[in-house]
């Protein structure tokens, strides 16, 4: 691999934050600078000689700066190979001089996408000179080092300094990688914003914010992180996130988001099912509650509240052991008690929109679909037993629901005064799921009479509301759909139990 020492440089920038240093160390190397517009003024200022990339193309920049650098004499000065006899030779014959550097920082297509502008401005901010300096100088890494970032301005600069501008072929190759991270995060994004109806059946999934995990699920597969998780949340304390972690807190944070602006509700998740859940006036209490639906699986759960934990619930909290605690905030003294274990994580929750749609691999390929974006409210029930619940009931039949909504399917929730008693998770029949449930409300000692029973599917058969009535459950909530229904309708009406139906599945796979 051959060292190459930097003789010319062409910079187009949009952002000149920590360009200044860029451009004087090169100016003491005596490199030859070409730039434009704004850019070749800001250099100006600096009292640094220019070549204006107008000099060297003999055109201005025309049609209000969309063409500037697209012409063959800098084209040419990036893409000849200088060991090729007839490229030097073409390059002498056309006067095109040799072009070392690249350094561009493109329109902010993405943040202008995210700044709600107009279409106009979000079409002027699709960069045409730029990307096509970072395609070409990436692709002659042979002899061209490519800077396509202002995030790569500073490790470019030490990179300089040290060497004193001779680089090897393995620092332009590294470059290259990341112009062409740059440049397909940038089609990505442009992409998915003309393609935001879906008309074009294609995935393009870009993260350029990734993290090596400390392995995956299990100790023998590797693991990684592709997002940005500082816009979710405020790491407060704590070892790093796991991949398992990881899950379980995607998971509390979308259950807990159905709770949003409610009184105080506290949930404790293991292998990202609910294992105790309970809304009460306090969060110590709502806290208490949801640790009794069952204590044993809490012991290194995910803990999280949709209100601020004080002193006195993070003083029970701290009796436990858990991996994770999450909150919109914590007190003072909250904060200083739950750090009173090493490992802890402490996560403060931003207020932050999520994805719109699920996406996970499936055999040689990919599925997705859109969110579950569909809760349960009042006004979506149908009534359709003599009996029908009381007020207090339906609160308890939505908060279920609301529940079983987040929880692996096939699943039954039982609650009773918003306690989650128990939930059967993950099973293959219903019945399994059913039994499941009031086998652990009865072992952590629940008195499930007058308790409220959701299904995330239908009932096939009316086995299931025998079995709740049996266990003392007077009301149901479940989407309905069977071409059974009538057998379940009936036996409700027989018993004294009250049914209702939404007309939504919630499978959660």
């Amino acid at each position: 691999m051959s060292n190459k020492t930097i003789k010319s440089a062409l910079i187009s920038v949009f952002s000149k934050d920590g360009l200044e240093p860029i451009v004087k160390e090169l100016n003491k190397q005596g490199v030859t600078i070409y730039s434009t517009g704004g850019t070749e003024t800001f250099i100006k200022n600096l009292g640094i000689d220019v070549v204006p990339v107008e000099d060297v193309t003999s055109y201005p920049s025309i049609l209000g700066g969309r063409v500037k650098t697209l012409h063959p004499k800098v084209f040419g000065g990036i893409l000849n190979r200088q060991n090729h006899d007839g490229d030097v030779k073409e390059m002498k014959d056309f006067d095109i001089p040799q072009i070392d550097v690249v350094i561009v920082d493109l329109y902010p297509f993405e943040k202008t996408v995210a700044s709600g502008a107009s279409n106009q401005d979000i079409i002027e901010k699709i960069d045409i000179g730029g990307i096509s300096l970072i395609r070409a100088a990436a692709k002659n890494y042979a002899d061209v080092i490519c800077v396509s970032s202002v995030d790569d301005y500073a490790e470019f600069l030490e990179l300089i300094t040290d060497k004193k501008g001779n680089l090897s072929e393995a620092d332009r190759k590294a470059f290259a990688a990341k112009a062409f991270n740059v440049s397909s995060h940038y089609d990505s994004a442009i992409f998915n914003y003309f393609n935001a109806d879906q008309t074009i059946p294609a995935l393009k999934i870009s993260e350029t914010n990734g993290k090596v995990l400390r392995y995956g699920e299990n100790p023998h597969q590797k693991g990684f992180f592709y997002g940005d998780f500082d816009a979710l949340f405020t790491q407060l304390h704590g070892k790093e996130l796991s991949y398992n972690n990881l899950l379980d807190v995607d998971a509390a944070v979308n259950l807990i988001q159905e709770f949003k602006g409610e009184k105080p509700t506290f949930a404790v998740l293991k292998h990202n099912n609910a294992c105790g859940f309970a809304q009460r006036d306090t969060v110590l209490q709502a806290y208490v509650d949801a640790l009794a639906g069952d204590p044993v699986s809490a012991f290194g759960g995910v803990l999280i509240s949709n209100t601020e934990i004080d002193e006195a619930c993070a003083t029970e909290i701290h009796k436990l052991f858990c991996e994770v605690v999450i909150a919109p905030g914590f007190t003072t003294e909250a904060e200083a008690i739950l750090k009173g274990k090493k490992n802890r994580i402490l996560l403060v929750l931003k207020d932050t929109d999520f994805a719109p749609t699920t996406v996970r691999t499936c055999l040689n390929g990919v599925l997705v679909q859109d969110k579950n974006n569909k809760t349960d409210q009042i006004e979506d029930l149908t009534y359709v037993t003599n009996s029908k619940p009381s007020n207090d009931a339906i609160a308890d039949l939505i908060f279920a629901s609301k529940i079983c909504k987040h929880t692996k399917s096939n699943t039954i929730v039982l609650v009773k005064n918003r306690q989650l008693c128990a939930s059967g998770t993950g099973q293959t029949s219903r019945v399994d799921a059913l039994n499941q449930a009031i086998h652990k409300a009865v072992s952590f000692n629940f008195d499930l009479k007058d308790s409220v029973m959701a299904s995330d599917a239908f009932f096939p058969f009316p086995d299931c509301v025998e079995i709740a009535g049996n266990a003392g459950i007077t009301s149901v909530i479940q989407p309905g759909g069977s071409i059974k229904d009538q057998l379940s309708i009936d036996y409700c009406n027989d018993n004294n139990i009250a049914m209702v139906m939404t007309g939504t599945r919630h499978f959660k796979h």
